[in-house]
């Protein structure tokens, strides 16, 4: 037998199924099949660049799961999934990007074999990696099945973290810590974005020590200047210039966890408007962080942060925060609970959300955000340890 390098105990795999099984128990589902490559990760183990094409886990009422996918990529599931080698199942090539078959049809016949035909099977309606085809294709082939969306439903059991996991957050954390301070160090007028990165992602990827670094789910997140007033900018060939706000949100990647951070670096000499909005945003964080305890709600933490900027006179809307762990690209939030006035989902001893009250602003954007544990007793503990600060380069 191939050994296996498999990042959690079989314990740790049994307890997720078992949180599993009793949402789909809660929602009257018989088989779930779930396409989310995150939600793969956390049920299989299962790791590989393979989600550009149909593939998932089926979990039924007792037993292993069962990760579906094309036949290269069964035997990359083999290597990587915590299960038997008879539960990781693959489909032939002719299903690729064909006109006149589709691998659902494969799958199809998997559940009728299962003798599953019939069942209520649930779907991630609303995710990236199930198209409508897909959906179409699988319940014209199962027609006495009946379907429902379960889309989240494996994401809301992810939402506490176990102590292994949070150990292995922690190790990001610690990789974050040394992709902030390499775009920090780099930051200089002159230098070409893109050079910046290219060390950013080095230094990612080479990891700290003994923990190697993955990809991040987000690629990394550096506008400048007025470019820097939108969120999702990633980067071009352009020199930094002095006079200019840069934000770096970033994250480094142990296992496939993350711990995102965000930190803004100016050159030369701020503009007073800036120092105000830092001085605010930095009081408000504080004021999140302490309303960020067990018991209390998600709407606590963005209400306390938004009662501060008030008193400052700054206007802010949307969200400010998320949970964090296990990812895939496109995103490394799990797309549950989100830091907002109007979410009240009660906060949990072991949940983990990247805190993100960016500011952006007419002519700049200043980020300052933290990865956040929410602790047994006591305020939420921000994992990365750079300075809470704009970092400020004469």
């Amino acid at each position: 037998m191939i050994e296996k390098d498999i990042p959690f105990s079989t314990a740790e795999y049994e307890r997720r199924l078992t949180k599993t099984r009793r949402a789909m128990e809660d929602a009257g589902i018989d088989v779930l099949f779930c396409t989310d490559p995150s939600n793969q990760n956390w049920l299989t183990a299962y790791d590989g660049w393979s989600f550009y094409v149909h593939q998932g886990v089926l979990v039924t009422r007792d037993g292993p799961p069962i990760w579906w996918g094309r036949y290269m990529d069964m035997l990359g599931g083999r290597r990587t999934c915590w299960m038997e080698d008879e539960h990781v199942l693959g489909y032939e090539d002719h299903y690729i990007q064909s006109t006149v078959r589709h691998p659902m049809q494969d799958l199809a016949a998997r559940i009728r074999d299962m003798g599953l035909g019939g069942a209520r099977i649930g779907v991630e309606m609303e995710n990236y990696y199930y198209s409508a085809k897909a959906h179409a294709v699988l319940t014209a082939e199962l027609p006495e099945a009946e379907f429902v969306d379960a889309t989240a439903l494996v994401n809301w059991q992810r939402l506490v973290k176990s102590d292994e996991e949070i150990g292995f957050m922690r190790r990001a954390a610690r990789i974050t810590d040394k992709v902030i301070e390499t775009a920090i160090e780099r930051a200089a007028p002159g230098v070409r974005k893109n050079d910046l990165v290219a060390d950013v992602l080095h230094a990612g990827i080479t990891g700290l020590g003994g923990d190697w670094g993955d990809y991040p789910a987000i690629l990394p997140l550096t506008p400048s200047g007025a470019d820097a007033t939108a969120a999702h900018l990633t980067w071009d060939g352009k020199p930094m210039k002095a006079g200019e706000a840069t934000f770096f949100e970033l994250s480094g990647v142990y296992r496939r966890y993350h711990a995102p951070l965000s930190r803004t670096v100016f050159l030369g000499t701020p503009p007073d408007d800036m120092l105000r909005a830092e001085a605010a945003q930095i009081e408000g964080i504080d004021a999140g962080l302490e309303a960020a305890r067990a018991g209390a709600r998600t709407c606590d933490i963005a209400n306390a942060f938004m009662g501060v900027l008030a008193r400052h006179g700054i206007e802010r809307s949307g969200r400010m925060g998320y949970p964090v762990g296990v990812s895939y690209p496109p995103d490394w939030g799990e797309r549950t609970a989100s830091i907002r006035s109007e979410d009240d989902t009660v906060l949990e001893p072991g949940m983990v959300f990247h805190f993100m009250p960016a500011l952006w602003m007419d002519t700049w954007g200043l980020e300052t955000t933290e990865t956040i544990l929410i602790k047994e007793s006591g305020a939420a503990e921000p994992l990365c340890s750079q300075p809470r600060k704009l970092f400020v380069k004469d």
